[in-house]
């Protein structure tokens, strides 16, 4: 649910207009929707060179993970992790653009630590990965820019720790 949706929800809820701080809030967002537009537009299309750059990262800090016996040896398996790094890009600019952290918990937080221990990936290694695809990915944006993105990537990073 998007930021202005949350207010006018609780406030309903509540049977009230929204306050003071609420619509500052709301103000604040709609203030920055083209950079958040511009920010999602950017990941999408650098989507493929962000994950190069992550993935390449994360297999120098754990090679042992694409050595045989490992959680992304062989294509297949790295092409599996690979997807799950778009898809954790995708999660990012869904929070973005909805200026809240909301769609992350409900779609990508809420049992992904748990799907992971199941499947024997270390929670470390996907750690490393979000915060290798974070490091990526604010290389393609300007400061304005890694003030309103990097706070997604540091909420995922806690959500799975």
């Amino acid at each position: 649910m998007s930021l202005v949706s949350q207010i006018i929800v609780n406030a309903d809820d509540e049977l009230r207009y929204p306050t003071i701080g609420e619509l500052q809030s709301i103000q604040d967002y709609l203030s920055t929707g083209s950079n958040r537009i511009r920010i999602a537009t950017i990941i999408r299309d650098k989507e493929k060179e962000i994950i190069q750059k992550a993935s390449k990262q994360i297999f120098q800090l754990h090679p042992e993970y694409i050595a045989p016996g490992g959680n992304a040896a062989g294509s297949r398996k790295r092409s599996l992790c690979l997807r799950d790094y778009g898809w954790y890009l995708r999660l990012i600019t869904y929070g973005v653009l909805a200026g809240d952290k909301d769609s992350i918990e409900t779609i990508g937080i809420i049992g992904v630590r748990e799907m992971y221990n199941s499947l024997g990936v270390p929670i470390i290694g996907m750690l490393d990965a979000i915060q290798c695809l974070k490091e990526a990915s604010l290389e393609m944006l300007g400061q304005d820019d890694i003030k309103i993105i990097a706070p997604y990537f540091d909420y995922i990073i806690r959500g799975m720790s």
